[in-house]
């Protein structure tokens, strides 16, 4: 699922899709050519969870967007690797990294995080190294900006409330019918409209904020 944010600050579901064949650039290229033809000109950030080939897709299909590790998402993957009983200390350890001013003070506290780490969990240490190039692209943001990409938790919700639908129904009887019971879903997302006006509320910061930060790419607009 691909969720998009315009100019405007409105959310909007740009599509659902499934892969049969495994995901990778091709895959991932196709899917954003698509989004791109439908008339998506312009992409400043795309934040995921370090999907495979996505970023090599990206640079093909809109050379100058940012691509982005979803925060939320690493320190999740983070723990696969932790002891339960470490997890706070690890979180709280981990907190100065992505919190950091910037790239130089990032580095300074990772070191520290992994001083504190490594000998007990190399695999964690790795993981952010491996992430890293795709992560720090977050702390040369303003404030605002960073408030607004965080965290996919938007997505994840998303994801919940369709893993609800889906289980509701058990079984389907083929792909088709899973897609129309995820399409029914979207439709009776945030009815009150509640939630979209929650976010508006924190979008006019960041939208000065990314229109400064990316030359009037937002003014220019483009979406």
């Amino acid at each position: 699922m691909v969720l998009g944010v315009t100019a405007d600050g409105y959310r909007d579901i740009l599509g659902l899709w499934t892969s049969g064949g495994g995901e990778g650039a091709k895959y991932w290229q196709s899917v954003l050519t698509e989004i791109k033809n439908r008339g998506v000109k312009d992409c400043l950030i795309l934040v995921c969870d370090g999907l495979s080939g996505l970023p090599e897709a990206v640079a093909q299909v809109w050379p100058q967007t940012v691509v982005q590790t979803c925060i939320v998402h690493l320190l999740r993957n983070s723990f696969r690797y932790a002891s339960r009983k470490d997890w706070a200390a690890m979180a709280k350890d981990l907190k100065p990294v992505y919190t950091a001013p910037n790239e130089a003070a990032a580095v300074e506290r990772f070191a520290e995080f992994a001083g504190i780490w490594e000998s007990s969990y190399p695999a964690v240490v790795k993981l952010w190294e491996r992430a890293w190039s795709e992560m720090v692209p977050f702390l040369a943001f303003d404030t605002d900006i960073r408030q607004v990409i965080a965290t996919t938790n938007a997505i994840e919700s998303l994801n919940a409330r369709y893993r609800r639908a889906a289980s509701a129904c058990g079984h389907f009887p083929n792909e088709q019918a899973a897609l129309k019971r995820l399409y029914l879903a979207t439709l009776a997302l945030d009815p009150t409209g509640r939630g979209r006006q929650r976010w508006s509320n924190r979008w006019k910061g960041a939208l000065n904020a990314f229109d400064i930060t990316f030359d009037g790419r937002l003014s220019a607009g483009q979406r």
